[in-house]
């Protein structure tokens, strides 16, 4: 079964692993040069981490057709480093971000993914497709009119040709004849090769030149534990969106240790930490990427032609890699989530708009995630304690006021649960039914604990009944109003 499962992986899929692979090996070419420069490395640096990267996970990963590699968001959290230290502790900053990553999947921190909502991921992935739109500006302004022509002209074979062919990817077919015709024209106009120079041996095994003391360590792990928590939040997210576009689930916490193995590899190799990246994921499932294949053939395939066909991949004109990131662009954003807007709830709406405010305006998609799970844990919050509430009848002829409490009662609605009863009101017997309530946290316990004794300094005998098997857990432990000795404790300041 296993063995079979593995096949599978590798092998059932070969002919679209293969096409896809080449295709999403020449887009990453320009990223990876691209992510070099934000880190402020040479560009081999950024392709050798990419080869490394994407080699590694398709062999360890937990996502098959998942790409991996250099990416902007881990760029972004570089260049402070490697402007004060160098080059050799962002290689030590890699390999100890490889380190941390596999202590998280063996703390299984994967399973936080569960607090990230859907209006979270939305946000997410518009965000990115913004950003990778944005990306592609500087390629496009004070241009000559050449390049507009041939991006519109990419644009038109990206979309057009599955109507004549399915077979070929499209955008590999875009990048081979726009290649050809720049090269058959002559056109003056940027390449791969204008972006910098790309390496041209294979990278070799070493280990960072650094000292191995307590000082790398204080300068190398803040950063390491940054470019951790942001690889495997972005690696983890991009599972998931694969596996909504594929129809197939993923082994996140594999894929946590897989990241860390890759990253551990990059650094011994003279790469960067890198991650999964969405754009590269999507190119991948959409020109017919499936299985682990794909993502071997994309690392090996890169390698291959940076280093051995280099002088062909440099005549590549930037505006067929462009036409195919506007492509991943508009592929990526989930259009669908603006004409939700007006069906969805204005707490939804505003989880996502946040998510993508943030990321566009930090940079960062860890910053915004962060924000979009606080606001949609606020949100929820503020839900629940809503369904909250108390009833309450009068006996008068036994003198007796009982409240019936159902719903949940935690720290957003304890205020509400405290404010609903008459403290006032002149009874002999208060009974307080908690059969339909449960009680969360020590806030709730609290609550119970001034509302019986305030009913008693009133004179009312209390009785607190129905109390479900969770919640008598939590109030027998905490609880006080039972306890004479802490009574003062309770009411003081009261």
């Amino acid at each position: 079964m296993l063995l079979a499962q593995k096949k599978s992986d590798w092998f059932g899929n070969i002919r679209g692993d293969i096409l896809s692979g080449l295709v999403v090996a020449l887009a990453l070419i320009p990223e990876a040069i691209a992510f070099s420069i934000v880190a402020g490395v040479d560009p081999k640096v950024g392709l050798y981490a990419s080869f490394c990267i994407a080699v590694l996970t398709a062999f360890v990963g937990g996502r098959p057709g998942m790409i991996s590699a250099a990416t902007a968001a881990m760029a972004l959290m570089m260049g402070d480093l490697v402007k004060d230290h160098g080059l050799q502790y962002l290689l030590a900053a890699t390999v100890l971000t490889g380190i941390l990553q596999i202590i998280a999947g063996y703390l299984r921190l994967d399973q936080l993914m569960r607090f990230v909502s859907r209006s979270v991921v939305t946000g997410f992935v518009n965000a990115l497709a913004i950003s990778i739109f944005l990306a592609q500006l500087p390629e496009l302004i004070d241009v000559s009119w050449i390049v507009y022509v041939m991006v519109a002209a990419g644009l038109g074979i990206i979309y057009l040709f599955p109507l004549v062919n399915k077979v070929i990817p499209s955008p590999l077919v875009c990048i081979l004849l726009l290649t050809a015709v720049s090269i058959g024209l002559g056109f003056d106009i940027r390449t791969v090769g204008d972006m910098g120079d790309l390496p041209d041996t294979l990278p070799v095994f070493l280990l960072p030149d650094v000292p191995l003391n307590f000082e790398t360590l204080a300068i190398i792990f803040p950063v390491s534990v940054s470019l951790a928590v942001i690889g495997l939040l972005e690696s983890l997210m991009t599972a998931t969106i694969v596996d909504e576009l594929t129809d197939t689930n993923s082994d996140k916490n594999r894929e946590c240790k897989g990241q860390g193995v890759a990253n551990i590899g990059a650094g011994f190799l003279g790469g960067m930490a890198g991650c999964a990246m969405i754009g590269q994921s999507v190119i991948n499932v959409k020109s017919g990427g499936r299985g682990r294949l794909s993502t071997f053939v994309a690392g090996m395939v890169l390698l291959i032609l940076v280093v051995f066909l280099s002088d062909w991949v440099a005549q590549i004109p930037m505006a067929a890699l462009v036409a195919v990131m506007i492509m991943v662009s508009i592929g990526t954003f989930n259009w669908a989530s603006i004409k939700n807007l007006k069906h969805y709830p204005l707490s939804t709406n505003l989880v996502m708009l946040t998510t993508v405010v943030i990321v566009i305006w930090k940079h960062n998609l860890a910053f915004g995630v962060f924000a979009g799970v606080l606001l949609a844990a606020v949100f929820f919050a503020n839900k629940i304690s809503h369904f909250m509430y108390i009833e309450s009848d009068l006996d008068e002829k036994e003198s007796k006021r009982t409240y019936r409490v159902n719903g949940q009662v935690f720290f957003s609605s304890a205020t509400k649960f405290t404010a609903s009863f008459d403290f006032k009101e002149a009874v002999k017997e208060v009974e307080i039914d908690l059969s339909r309530a449960h009680f969360w946290d020590i806030t709730a316990v609290e609550a119970l604990d001034k509302a019986v004794l305030k009913f008693r300094r009133e004179g009312a005998d209390v009785n607190v009944v129905g109390l479900t098997e969770a919640s008598l857990t939590i109030v027998d432990r905490f609880g006080q109003h039972d306890k004479p000795e802490d009574i003062e404790k309770v009411l003081g300041g009261h």
